[in-house]
């Protein structure tokens, strides 16, 4: 039987009209992989539509996309919608979930928990990104890895394994990743783009968050709070906080890293981060969260301090912290 992701090639290959979209509010990983499939499509001659609903973040502008990133679906769905980096199936959004039953889904993917929700599904929780699995794709379709599908393929890639420094970094991701700088790729420059995007009121966010996170468990367990009134008071938005819990994590005594972001009144999305053993997907989970083992996240409904008490809680219980 074929594997998941030659049947997918030959989709690619044999059918035509495509939607191409990831999760809301994408990260590196999830824009750069849509670019790169619609890199790869364009190639193919193929027809196709590049959706997210949070459209292209501005700290990712620098990118050459094939085509524009719609912030709205077509009235008519194509005939196959590929989702990227969506480790559930509510991640790509109300709007083109509550329309799934248009189009025929194929679901490319490297989250636990995935849960297989497309008609085809390449689920592959060992892959560092799905940038890398969309890189594999293009290499067994012979679309050289050169130019600005390169660029877009590194972004994801990078991105998702902390450029190159996490554990989830493979063999074969940096070889990826060596085949696009002999192609061409300018990884210096690259490098740049994806780094310097910061703002005055980036920095004043980050400041406010980093002065007010709350160490517990013998300083095991470090707590930053994000609220819609310091959103607003910086001038900020979710955008402005990516990353910052990968700062708050490089605290020497820190195991988990947890980040509470207002959404709502009394509603609030959480990230954790760790190294090594310590699996906050499962932590995750017990909210109804989820992601990989050393990153994931979730979202609690409760007031403040019933939701930093809940989730420090069970990190503690959970791992066995003193």
């Amino acid at each position: 039987m074929p594997s998941p992701m030659h049947r997918i090639s030959d989709i690619l290959t044999d059918q035509d009209d495509f939607l191409v979209a990831a999760h809301y509010s994408p990260d590196g990983d999830a824009i750069g992989s849509i670019c790169a499939m619609g890199h790869i499509l364009a190639r193919l001659g193929k027809r196709y539509t590049l959706y997210s609903p949070s459209g292209l973040p501005a700290s990712y502008d620098f990118l050459t996309t094939p085509a524009p990133i719609r912030t709205t679906l077509p009235q008519t769905l194509p005939q196959w919608t590929i989702v990227l980096d969506c480790g559930a199936a509510e991640r790509m959004g109300a709007d083109l979930l509550n329309r799934t039953g248009e189009t025929t889904v194929v679901n490319i993917d490297h989250h636990l928990g995935n849960g297989d929700f497309g008609t085809e599904n390449w689920v592959a929780v060992d892959q560092p990104a799905v940038g890398a699995m969309v890189t594999l794709l293009a290499k067994h379709l012979d679309i050289p890895l050169t130019g600005p599908l390169a660029e877009c393929l590194y972004l994801a890639i990078a991105t998702d394994t902390g450029y190159f420094t996490y554990g989830s970094t493979t063999p074969e991701s940096l070889e990826l990743t060596a085949e696009m700088l002999r192609g061409g790729l300018d990884i210096a420059r690259m490098n740049m783009l994806i780094s310097k995007q910061w703002t005055e009121q980036r920095l004043r966010l980050w400041a406010e968050v980093m002065n007010g996170v709350t160490l517990f468990a013998n300083k095991q367990v470090a707590v930053g709070i994000i609220t819609r009134e310091l959103f607003q008071r910086t001038g900020t938005d979710s955008q402005d906080a990516e990353n910052l819990i990968n700062t708050i994590r490089r605290l020497k005594s820190v195991r988990v890293a947890a980040i509470l972001r207002e959404e709502d009144i009394d509603t609030y999305k959480f990230s954790l981060r760790s190294y090594g053993d310590d699996n906050v997907q499962a932590i995750a989970s017990r909210f109804g969260g989820g992601g990989h083992k050393n990153a994931s996240g979730g979202t609690i409904t409760s007031s403040l301090a019933e939701a930093i008490e809940n989730l420090v809680q069970t990190i503690t219980s959970s791992l066995e912290l003193a």
